[in-house]
């Protein structure tokens, strides 16, 4: 895709005249918070800023991306930058940017059919790609390609990584294509964000792109996260841990670190993710988007420390200051970014993100035209040099709450592989809920990638009938899975329907759950600090 002859003189009048955005600034009209005007050129600089902070922010922390779960990254150890890291990972590692590539798709969707394509089209977008997935994108992958479409796809009960953190790093492209409007932003994550993600997990990316919305019209970091706060239902989890967030920054303003501590102990509970229950690891959401924060606020606006800090709170840290280093470039806009930190861009920037036919220009060139169109079709005005947007109260989306009355109380290890010799395996367990844990595989060197057809049956229910894909690709990530049991004592047994020669099952291990039981996410906070709402 080549960018449009209008978009080159955008940009290089950009250089020219916005050199410093602060000779642009976000005005109102005369009637209070009655809309915002914003200059075109200005509009283009945010965009790009955003996009840009994005690349940068996963190029960064990509060498430590699950390397530090629980730990922070020690002041000692530095974290390298040079003007050749983003063309490293272009030509070597691409699948690093899942963050943009995945993003692109749904710009992708918006350009070919309109920004109110529906679900369903981002859905199979998505499905069908060319790009390996994980997590809740995986689980919701197989869902689409076995009939279940969303919502239902990311609905907790069909995705046992409903919580996980995929929309989250997805949801930029809502964001910078509904500047000051978080409510049309939020829209678009109704459709998108319930593909792979439900309650806490769907939180986290309305979020990002409610502060990404919000970027655009307010220059104060502390604003932009707390304003974009009272999208998320006040009583949800997700909710609670971002104003305990901003709570004890509040208290701990010169102390990043402090702030990092009371959210492991008040919020590293895991309680969804099969990979992160009872371990170290956490894709949780909610304590991925706290490090975000925190990056964000203790930041202070100085780009290079804020994506530095949010890499070094550790777990998903490629992601996070990915997020953050999105978020405050959109603020900043692009020519704000010091220059250390875009030179590595340069060599990159019309080159395209694997799996996709665009590259980081295309997509700030896409953004704008989806900016503008989107502004005109909420209420606002575009002009030969300036946009108008209306400003509108901020409406909080419904609650979700996944997993209520679900408490990891045990995991059983298995490790027993089921093929042509050992056909069935019986569990038992006393709870109400599980999720078991493996995959099915093919011998190495057999070409054919068939599926394995196997019986699930708990207790006395009808046995499901489940088809294992060996093709990565297609995989099923868990083997299966069902919650909202009576409390008590269950039977599970997995049966192979249809054995191919060189094929196997492999049965890693079965996590159950409890009705009875406390969530460690709820525990000890209010013995530090009494929680009370974000204003």
């Amino acid at each position: 895709m080549n960018k449009s002859l209008n978009s080159v003189i955008i940009f290089l009048v950009t250089v020219l005249f916005c050199s410093c955005t602060d000779k642009y600034p976000v005005k109102k009209t005369t009637t209070e918070e009655q809309s915002f005007i914003l200059n075109k050129y200005q509009l283009f600089d945010k965009i790009k800023g955003g996009w840009a902070g994005q690349t940068i922010g996963v190029t960064y922390g990509g060498p430590t991306e699950f390397k530090f779960n629980g730990t922070m990254i020690q002041d000692y150890q530095e974290i390298p930058w040079s003007e050749n890291q983003c063309l490293w990972w272009f030509e070597n590692e691409p699948g690093l940017y899942d963050d943009i590539y995945m993003d692109l798709t749904f710009v992708d969707v918006i350009e070919k059919y309109g920004i109110d394509a529906p679900a369903e089209l981002h859905a199979k977008a998505f499905a069908y790609a060319e790009y390996p997935l994980w997590h809740a994108n995986q689980v919701a992958r197989y869902n689409i390609m076995h009939g279940i479409m969303p919502p239902e796809s990311g609905h907790w009960l069909n995705n046992p990584h409903a919580d996980d953190i995929d929309f989250q790093i997805e949801a930029d492209f809502a964001g910078l294509m509904s500047p000051g409007m978080v409510n049309a932003a939020a829209r678009i994550c109704d459709k998108v964000g319930h593909i792979m993600n439900y309650g806490d997990g769907y939180y986290g990316g309305v979020y990002v792109a409610a502060m990404y919305s919000l970027a655009f019209i307010y220059d104060d970091v502390e604003k932009v996260v707390t304003e974009a706060l009272q999208v998320i239902p006040g009583e949800s989890d997700f909710y609670k841990c971002m104003a305990d967030v901003i709570k004890w920054y509040r208290l701990y303003p010169d102390d990043w670190k402090q702030t990092w501590f009371n959210v492991q102990l008040n919020w590293s509970s895991d309680i969804g993710c099969p990979d992160g229950v009872f371990a170290a690891f956490n894709i949780d959401a909610k304590i991925n988007a706290a490090y975000v924060l925190i990056g964000l606020l203790y930041g202070q606006k100085d780009f290079g420390k804020t994506i530095e800090i949010a890499t070094r709170c550790g777990q998903d840290s490629d992601c996070n200051p990915a997020t953050a280093g999105g978020i405050l470039g959109t603020i900043l806009g692009y020519q704000q970014i010091p220059e250390p930190w875009k030179k590595p861009l340069i060599p990159v920037e019309d080159m395209n993100f694997k799996y996709t036919e665009m590259s980081l220009n295309d997509a700030c060139d896409l953004s704008y035209k989806h900016a503008l169109s989107m502004i005109e079709k909420n209420g606002g005005s575009v002009s030969f040099d300036e946009v108008t947007i209306p400003f509108e109260e901020i409406e909080t989306i419904p609650l979700e709450v996944a997993f209520k009355g679900h408490f990891p109380s045990g995991k059983i290890k298995v490790n027993e592989k089921l093929n042509e010799k050992k056909q069935r395996l019986n569990l038992v367990f006393t709870g109400n809920g599980f999720v078991l844990r493996g995959y099915a595989s093919v011998n190495q060197g057999i070409k054919v990638k068939p599926e394995i057809e196997i019986w699930v049956k708990v207790d006395d229910m009808p046995a499901d009938t489940i088809l294992m894909p060996t093709d990565p690709f297609l995989r099923r990530h868990d083997i299966a899975w069902k919650y909202q049991l009576a409390q008590g004592e269950h039977h599970v047994s997995i049966s192979l329907k249809d054995v191919k020669a060189g094929t196997q099952l492999l049965v890693n291990d079965l996590l159950y759950y409890s009705s009875e039981g406390k969530y460690t996410n709820e525990g000890n906070s209010d013995n530090i600090l009494s929680r009370t709402p974000v204003k």
